[in-house]
């Protein structure tokens, strides 16, 4: 992982963002709270601590609320450090226009590379109002801005550029590719912030910029760092409405739903993937479509609602028997029977069914990119041993271990087998436990 993909607090954003350094920031918070009759003893060490996440008193975040003007209600609604107005508000709140796709596109090539400790900062009422922006916003263009020509040439360059990315991830994941997300995405906003087009040639660079964004987005996510993945695909989402392309928007409204239950929220991903559904073009091409309802069907099983979660299964497969061999949009290139096997073990294996669940993982790893291989080695890994295949399950994850070791960086292949491990203690005795144990201590992600 690049050495500046930093991982700061919410509240260490904030401070910089209004220029403020501990000791003044501490000198306001204590000045502030005698205005408001609290007495507060915060110090420059006190500051520290919470940007090293310690929560404030609840005295403390109130005079925060009070000087941020922060209606103390949010604080509720959303516990430390969720309320905090940092930089993403501009991803929410600017016009659905394409100035403010542009100026939203803008902040992400200066700030994307900001990181929440992992905290997800678009949740609740906040991500359905951009599900419902989305859905009502209209394309919109604008004149070209001052500056050089861009030619269709260059766009195709940019077009080849962001295909090979897309290639390279899927074989290494995206922390060792990131930065170059990051560069091509700054090269197309410039060219729509400063070049010369027709509407056409703005329309290629808006759909390229809403690709590049998903793309970083994936990989922030795919290197554990949620709060900057979401921005990326907020500002995909963006970009893919100022063109009207719906099936993209709602492909990306679905990926973004992800982070939703992975925050504990799984109704709120539900009711994200059915605002997806409810508003694409009914012309969708089955394929596209088929992804969605493969969503739908994560969704509903990670809230618990395994009958209505076969369903949507169920429609997933239909549809995607439907597509045949159309080729899909570049975006869903890489969308298959492996995702859909991969999909299906996971809602399996929650629904208590692991034979199925064994047999679709399986299945799933058999036909996936090295990063993906990685990934789901860990899922195989713990339906073979909820199965009593302790041999077996060992076998997986050392498949997805030596990938890690060897060939692929992902955070979340490390996070699922780690998990795995820790299912692995009544058995920590065995030898081949014990190797397992220590080859995964050795990744350079776990010693960091």
């Amino acid at each position: 992982m690049s050495s500046d993909v930093l991982a700061v607090h919410p509240l260490t954003h904030l401070m910089r963002l209004r220029g403020w350094g501990k000791i003044q920031f501490a000198r306001m918070m204590r000045d502030h709270g005698t205005a408001l009759k609290i007495h507060l003893a915060t110090n420059r060490t006190l500051v520290w601590k919470w940007e090293q996440g310690q929560e404030p008193e609840p005295d403390a975040q109130y005079v925060l609320a009070n000087l941020l003007g922060v209606n103390p209600r949010t604080l509720v609604a959303n516990p430390w450090p969720g309320w905090l107005p940092v930089w993403e508000v501009t991803g929410i709140t600017a016009p659905w226009t394409k100035a403010g796709t542009v100026d939203v596109l803008v902040e992400l090539v200066r700030s994307g590379h900001m990181d929440r400790r992992g905290f997800l900062t678009i949740t609740g009422a906040a991500m359905a109002t951009v599900a419902a922006s989305w859905a009502s916003a209209s394309p919109a263009f604008a004149s070209a801005l001052n500056g050089d020509q861009v030619t269709d040439a260059m766009v195709d360059t940019l077009e080849s550029r962001v295909g090979t990315l897309q290639s390279l991830d899927a074989q290494m994941g995206g922390a060792r590719l990131i930065e170059q997300a990051r560069g091509d995405l700054a090269i197309i906003t410039t060219l729509l912030k400063q070049g010369r087009h027709t509407d056409a040639v703005e329309a290629r660079l808006l759909g390229l910029a809403a690709q590049v964004n998903y793309i970083a987005g994936w990989m922030a996510y795919d290197s554990g760092l949620r709060s900057a993945g979401q921005q990326y695909y907020l500002g995909a989402l963006r970009a893919a409405k100022t063109i009207g392309d719906d099936a993209l928007g709602g492909f990306l409204l679905a990926e973004m739903g992800v982070h939703l239950s992975d925050a504990g929220n799984p109704a709120e991903r539900v009711a994200q993937v059915e605002t997806a559904l409810a508003n694409t073009p009914a012309t969708m091409q089955p394929g596209v479509r088929s992804y969605l309802e493969l969503h739908h069907a994560e969704s509903l099983s990670r809230d618990g609602q395994h009958q209505k979660a076969g369903s949507a299964l169920n429609r997933a497969h239909d549809l995607w028997a439907r597509n045949g061999g159309d080729r899909l949009p570049s975006w869903l290139s890489w969308y298959g029977d492996a995702q859909l096997s991969s999909t299906e073990g996971k809602i399996m294996l929650r629904a208590g069914q692991v034979d199925r669940a064994t047999s679709a993982l399986a299945s799933s790893i058999d036909h996936a990119v090295p990063r993906d291989q990685a990934v789901r080695a860990g899922r195989l890994a713990t339906a073979r041993l909820a199965g009593k295949d302790l041999d077996g399950a060992l076998d997986a994850a050392n498949r997805g271990l030596g990938l890690l070791e060897t060939q692929v960086h992902s955070v979340r292949a490390v996070n699922r087998l780690t998990k795995f491990d820790g299912y692995l203690k009544p058995h920590r005795a065995e030898p081949a436990v014990a190797d397992f144990h220590e080859r995964l201590r050795a990744l350079p992600a776990m010693a960091a």
